[in-house]
Order: C-alpha cells, then sequence, then structure tokens
C-alpha cells in the first residue's frame, strides 16, 4: 500500500514528504526503517525531476522558477539521509553520499549559486595553506549564520503579514492591493528558497569534507587489518601459487612436445573465413584468389574447351575487369620491390663513400682540353687587338679637326 502510494504521488507532494522526513532525521536522529523511507522518496523525486526535465546545464538560477527552485535540494538531502544509514560498509555509503554532494554542488556552481572563494578553494585543493583553509572556514560560517538570520527573518516576517491579511480578512474583504500581495509573496518565497539553498552549499562543503577524513581515516584502518591479517596466511599463499606455477609449467614442457605453433596467417580473406567458423587455423592455404566467373552452373564448373564455351562465359562476365592477385600478393610484391630498391640505394651509397670513387682520374690530353687552348688563345689575341685599337680611335669624323 505504502510503495503504491508513493508511485501515485507527485512530485510536489514527494518533496514535502521527503523535506519533512529530513527534518526530523536532522532534528531528533530518527531510526534507520525512516531514513531508508526518506531516501526511496528522494530516489523517486530524482526520478521523476529527469524524466521531466525541469534544469538544464545552460540555465541560471535566473532561469528557473521560484516553484521548481526547492528541486534543487533533492540531492543534499539524499547525501545527508544516506550519510545517517548505517550498514556494514561504510566507506561504500561515504562514497555514495560524496557523489551526491559533488553532484549538488556542481549543479549549483552551473546555476552560479556557489560563492566565488569556495570555486578557487576547490580548484587549488590542498594547496591551500592552514591559514587560508582557516579564512575559507570563517567565511562559509559567517555566511551559514547570514543564511539562517535571514530565514529566521523571512519566516518571522511571514508570520506578521499572515495574522495581519487575516485580521484584515476578518474585519473588511481586501479587494484593492491584492495582487500585489500576491506579488511580494512570489518573491518572498524566491527569496526564501535562494537563501536555503545558499545554506545548503554551506552544510554540503563542511559535509563534504567530514566524509572525506572519515573515509581517508576507514581506509587506513583496513588496510592496517589486512596487512596485520596476510601475515598469518602469507606463507600458505605463496606455497599454492609456487605449487601452481610449477604445475603449469611442467605441462606446458610436456605439451611443447607434441605441439607445434600454427603458421601465422597473413590472408585477409582466410583470416575472416577463421573469424566466421568457415575455416579452421591448421588448414593449408595458398593464399591465391582466382577471380570470379559469371554465368551458369555448366560453365563455371566445367572447363572452358571449346571456343563456343569461352566466349558464352565471356557473356557472363561483369562490365568492369575482375582483380588477377589478392591485395596480400600485391602487397608480396610492391615489399619485394621495396626491398630491392632499398638494395640498389644501399649499393649505390657504398660505390659513393668508397676511395676509387673519390678519386679523380688520371687521363691524357683530350679534344675537349685541346679546344679550351684554342679559346684561350683566340681570347688573348681580342685583348691585343683591343690594347692596340682603343674605342673610337677610327672615326675621324667625331674629332673636332676631322
Amino acid at each position: 500500500m505504502g510503495e503504491r502510494k508513493v508511485e501515485d504521488m507527485s512530485l510536489s507532494a514527494l518533496f514535502e514528504q521527503a523535506r519533512k522526513i529530513h527534518l526530523t532525521v536532522t532534528e531528533s536522529g530518527a531510526d534507520q526503517d525512516l531514513v531508508k523511507k526518506g531516501c526511496e522518496v528522494l530516489e523517486k523525486c530524482e526520478d521523476m525531476i529527469t524524466k521531466l526535465g525541469l534544469f538544464s546545464s545552460n540555465e541560471t538560477k535566473d532561469d528557473i522558477s521560484t516553484n521548481n527552485l526547492k528541486y534543487l535540494l533533492v540531492p543534499f538531502y539524499l547525501a545527508e539521509l544516506t550519510e545517517k544509514l548505517a550498514q556494514e560498509e561504510r566507506i561504500q555509503i561515504l562514497k555514495i553520499s560524496q557523489a551526491k554532494l559533488k553532484e549538488f554542488i556542481s549543479f549549483c556552481e552551473a546555476m552560479e549559486l556557489v560563492p566565488q572563494e569556495e570555486l578557487e578553494a576547490s580548484v587549488q585543493g590542498a594547496s591551500n595553506s592552514f591559514a587560508d583553509r582557516r579564512a575559507l572556514k570563517i567565511a562559509r560560517f559567517r555566511r551559514q549564520r547570514a543564511a539562517e538570520a535571514k530565514l529566521t527573518e523571512i519566516k518571522e516576517r511571514k508570520e506578521r503579514r499572515g495574522r495581519s491579511t487575516k485580521a484584515a480578512t476578518l474585519s473588511t474583504p481586501v479587494e484593492v492591493g491584492e495582487d500585489d500581495l500576491l506579488d511580494d509573496d512570489g518573491e518572498e518565497e524566491r527569496e526564501a528558497w535562494l537563501t536555503t539553498i545558499s545554506l545548503a552549499i554551506c552544510k554540503a562543503f563542511d559535509l563534504l569534507e567530514m566524509l572525506k577524513k572519515e573515509e581517508e581515516m576507514l581506509s587506513a584502518i583496513k588496510e592496517k587489518q589486512l596487512k596485520d591479517g596476510e601475515k598469518e596466511f602469507s606463507q600458505a599463499i605463496l606455497d599454492d601459487r609456487t605449487k601452481k606455477a610449477e604445475a603449469w609449467h611442467r605441462d606446458a614442457a610436456a605439451r611443447a612436445r607434441y605441439t607445434q605453433p600454427a603458421a601465422p596467417i597473413t590472408c585477409a580473406t582466410f583470416a575472416q573465413d577463421v573469424i566466421e567458423g568457415r575455416a579452421n587455423v591448421s588448414q593449408a592455404h595458398d593464399h591465391k584468389h582466382q577471380p570470379m566467373i559469371f554465368g551458369p552452373q555448366s560453365l563455371i564448373g566445367g572447363s572452358l574447351t571449346s571456343e563456343r564455351e569461352r566466349m558464352a562465359a565471356q557473356v557472363f562476365q561483369p562490365a568492369y575487369r575482375m582483380p588477377t592477385i589478392s591485395i596480400e600478393e600485391a602487397g608480396l610484391r610492391e615489399m619485394e620491390m621495396m626491398n630491392k630498391w632499398q638494395e640498389r640505394n644501399a649499393k649505390m651509397f657504398e660505390e659513393a663513400n668508397s676511395a676509387w670513387y673519390k678519386d679523380k682520374p688520371k687521363m691524357g690530353p683530350s679534344e675537349d682540353d685541346e679546344d679550351d687552348d684554342a679559346a684561350q688563345e683566340k681570347a688573348r689575341a681580342w685583348d691585343d687587338w683591343k690594347d692596340d685599337n682603343p674605342r673610337g680611335a677610327g672615326n675621324k669624323k667625331l674629332t673636332p679637326c676631322g
């Protein structure tokens, strides 16, 4: 009946019930049944919020309606109630609670609700000095006290307004200014929920630090217990492992006498056949693929002996050229060509670096040398003629007395 009732409840009713359970557990420390029930209700709230898509990562606090602001507190309430669960695996409970707290803080950070000094401290991490951590705790405590005082003030203001409204309603009906009163209530409710979220952020940071320290302590204790316990049966474990290793090596040596490793598969087609179960690794394979022949089975299966059969087989061939070698064979040929090219280059480098190649050959006079001598003699004669005949010496018309 209870589960069916929870399933039929609306989101606002579920949140209100979970908030009351959280308040009761926080103030009086109720039994585990109530804590588990609160966790179940909050998990149902989370599920409904996710399905409804109330929040988006690209929104800010100004984009969220007043009625939906309170649902930001669901991960924080769930983290606090989860931390109060009493189970044997305490470390697992701490990890779940820390995950919910981090989820709450990260979402509030996306909504621009986390103070800047908290963000800077979380980025720096453990590098903060003792003085910085102390100043951060003092500032957090002051924000928490201010939020609590503001919530108390809003509550008192709301109670006074309720009493005055009730008295005015009993005396005379209020018609003028009723819309302004509703607007004031909406703004006041939004301010109250934002203040509650700010208070929850302060508590979330404090609780997260406390849970981290508790997890470190429990992990250290568990590790110490494991080390102390291992001393008693460590020798037995070592003996057992030694026996298993010796037996494995002995069996492997016995199997090696009769078994040989399979040859590596270098054909992609054969490898695909092995993967899909059409062939075994141990089967022989020549890595040769004949081109496909299309046509009737009588032509494909039989040997083409006559010209008529050959022409009939060509009729049913595809319009494009079929490959004559496989990809593996082409790769092997290219590898062989590359090896020959590398050998030829290595030989050329050796010849270039050898002593006989570097030495200049001693050769006798040739026709090129004779041509060079003739050209040199001609150039000398031309230079002598230019010395004997300066430029413009034979042009008498250009001289003043010519």
